[in-house]
């Protein structure tokens, strides 16, 4: 079989983006330069807030064409609170680019693992692993650059969901649940969270649920209210497996899920569509600390072994799938070390360390 080759589509972002991304990709590089079954190349593109400060333009026609062509993108964070849109809004390339490359499916893994943090005081806390999937191109989103300010007294936003979108949604996420099941040798079940009970369109994204978990009949299948569902992350997460939500709810609820593991620098992400795929961090830019050395790429490590776990996936390379695990286990290893431990974990290791720290494990 000959070596299977992926190229890359790099986004370096803003503020300790660059910083993140850097170490990042050595690390890929070096645990796949012995590879015989497939190989990576990158090619790094411009875009983000500062590249709007210098061109006027946020993300570029011809990123997202060269993006386009690429086996999968690996994002940084993106965006500075002081370079913003004439309507006060800051720059959001990354909310751009999933709506250009129709990414409708976030998904936000929330895990813990031996000697991490442990935030929760229940030892059951310790072996969380569940997954929050996040319509990415609807919902609150859909006409983020449309809200209104009527004479200064009253502010309007529109929410939009479609069938169409909902039902490649549902569908994903039923696959996950399916997938996981079998990765994990149980029963797996899925969680539609919404707010049925106050809004039409919530009810319609419910409907929807129900219509499409027909063809799932091996998924146990439950639906709760947002703020319920909130409550249970917190209060016995350990029961959950997958959960599936708007965008809005899921931009919240996925931040809470990184709380349980510790911190936003440990909780990496996934924008999925049927032709593209986006890796990145949930974390923001943090310009506080850019060029100190401080900032903990361990979120953004993560996503690539999450990249390499996809393209396993989606090109039948098991190696590739293989090395995902691999890296991920490293990481997550290397995290409860001193040497791997950043600030934001009560540590006192820097984006240099905790890199090396991860090159050591694998």
């Amino acid at each position: 079989m000959s070596k299977q080759e992926f190229k890359i589509a790099v986004f370096e972002g803003d503020g300790i983006g660059p910083e993140i991304m850097t170490p990042t990709v050595e690390v890929l590089k070096r645990l796949t330069s012995d590879s015989t079954a497939f190989s990576l190349t990158f090619e790094t593109l411009p875009a983000g807030a500062l590249w709007h400060e210098k061109t006027g333009e946020c993300l570029p026609p011809d990123s997202v064409a060269a993006a386009k062509v690429c086996d999968a993108i690996l994002l940084s964070a993106m965006g500075l609170p002081h370079i913003r849109k004439a309507d006060g809004t800051e720059m959001v390339p990354q909310i751009d680019l999933r709506i250009e490359l129709d990414l409708f499916a976030g998904v936000r893994p929330v895990f813990t693992f031996e000697n991490g943090p442990q935030i929760l005081s229940d030892p059951r806390a310790a072996n969380l692993d569940f997954v929050l999937v996040r319509e990415s191109t609807e919902g609150l989103f859909a006409h983020k650059d449309e809200g209104v300010v009527v004479d200064n007294e009253y502010a309007t936003e529109q929410l939009r969901i479609t069938r169409k979108v909902s039902e490649q949604l549902f569908d994903f996420s039923f696959r996950l649940a399916q997938s996981r099941a079998k990765l994990l040798d149980r029963p797996s079940k899925l969680m539609c969270v919404d707010k049925a009970n106050v809004f039409r369109s919530f009810w319609f994204f419910r409907e929807i649920f129900e219509q499409r978990a027909k063809n799932f009949p091996d998924i146990e299948t439950s639906a709760m209210y947002v703020d319920a569902a909130a409550m249970k992350m917190v209060q016995s997460p350990w029961e959950l497996d997958v959960m599936v939500t708007e965008n809005m709810f899921g931009d919240i609820l996925s931040d809470l899920g990184a709380g349980l593991m510790g911190s936003l620098g440990l909780a990496p992400s996934a924008d999925i569509g049927l032709d593209h795929a986006v890796f990145q961090p949930c974390h923001g830019s943090a310009p506080d600390i850019a060029g100190q050395g401080l900032a903990n790429p361990m979120a953004m490590i993560l996503s690539a072994a999450m990249m390499l776990e996809w393209l396993g996936e989606t090109n039948q390379c098991e190696e590739a799938s293989n090395a995902g695990l691999k890296l991920r286990n490293a990481a997550t290893k290397a995290a409860a070390t001193p040497e791997g431990r950043g600030r934001d974990l009560g540590g006192t290791a820097g984006t240099e360390s905790i890199a090396q720290s991860v090159l050591d494990a694998l």
